[in-house]
């Protein structure tokens, strides 16, 4: 049977922290105060257009790295976003699961490590890793 998004989640968490990942639960809503106004939470859900055209990650932090000596030789934390996903989950390419992956290429764009993963052992973004070795 294959394992469920927070399955998928748990097992993220878990395994991306011995590899340099800080990743936190990002949840996203809106709830009712008690006068009956509505209060969002989440990255990118101040509003409910910006919540429709982006869809934050599921889980949220950054991954410190070390840069290459002709950098400075700085340590600096690249921001992370993994968007959790059932095992036996394919890309539908809809409305939803379109504003996730603009998402990630916002991240990804401004340098930072953001995709799709859909089992705890593929956490690493094969792409992030060629940019990091100049590939």
């Amino acid at each position: 049977m294959p394992l469920s998004e927070q399955a998928v989640q748990g097992g993220v968490l878990v395994r991306s922290a011995p590899h340099g990942f800080t990743l936190f639960r990002n949840n996203v809503g809106v709830l009712k105060n008690p006068n009956g106004q509505p209060i969002r939470f989440g990255l990118a859900n101040d509003t409910p257009a910006l919540n429709k055209k982006w869809k934050s990650g599921d889980l949220m932090g950054w991954r410190s790295i070390v840069i290459t000596p002709d950098m400075v030789g700085q340590r600096v934390a690249v921001v992370v976003s993994r968007e959790c996903k059932a095992e036996d989950w394919q890309f539908r390419g809809d409305e939803h699961e379109l504003a996730q992956a603009r998402w990630a290429s916002l991240i990804n764009d401004a340098g930072g490590d953001a995709c799709f993963v859909s089992s705890p052992d593929n956490f690493i973004n094969p792409n992030f890793e060629r940019r990091l070795r100049g590939a």
